[in-house]
């Protein structure tokens, strides 16, 4: 990662030729949360899944951020929860925001933001009402930037499951 990155950030659809580096991205940024886990299968289970994740046949968008010409961040949008999720029931029949991840050398630019005003763009020009994204307590800085952006939890969605409880969010447009 060059320490030299002033270039402006621009988000564009993800092309073929860059998935090996958005599917290394996701796991650079996504690894600081393996301790949050304490059941090392379910953490390989979710590595396997953030790995496979580029290529789901649901994933309406997937989004890269870069500066310059390198990939500094990425995320896959759903037209649904259930979409994006087809293992679980997931009463969301709105967009839906999945793997949203930067580059940990690359935060504190900015990416991120540029990333959620573009799903907010998605949401629009798909008429939506309002986007929603799932996190985890062991997401702290994402939470706080979730809520400093204006999403607000939802709780009438959240669940419990055997490993996680996933909080939900909401943004209205």
């Amino acid at each position: 990662m060059n320490n030299h990155l002033t270039s402006q950030i621009s988000v564009e659809e993800l092309v073929e030729e860059e998935k090996e580096k958005v599917q290394t991205l996701l796991i650079d940024s996504y690894q600081q949360y393996e301790h949050s886990f304490s059941d090392p299968e379910f953490w390989r289970g979710y590595l396997d899944d953030i790995k496979s994740s580029l290529e789901n046949p649901y994933v309406d968008r997937i989004l890269v951020a870069k500066l310059g010409q390198e990939i500094v961040g990425t995320v896959q949008l759903f037209k649904t929860a259930e979409k994006a999720y087809k293992q679980m029931e997931v009463p969301i029949y709105a967009p839906f925001i999945r793997l949203l991840a930067v580059h940990p050398k690359a935060r504190g630019r900015g990416i991120a933001i540029e990333l959620l005003k573009a799903c907010l763009a998605y949401a629009k020009e798909i008429e939506a009402k309002s986007i929603y994204l799932f996190t985890g307590n062991e997401m702290a800085k994402a939470i706080r930037l979730y809520e400093w952006f204006g999403f607000k939890r939802d709780l009438t969605i959240d669940f419990v499951n055997d490993n996680n409880s996933p909080k939900c969010y909401r943004f209205d447009l």
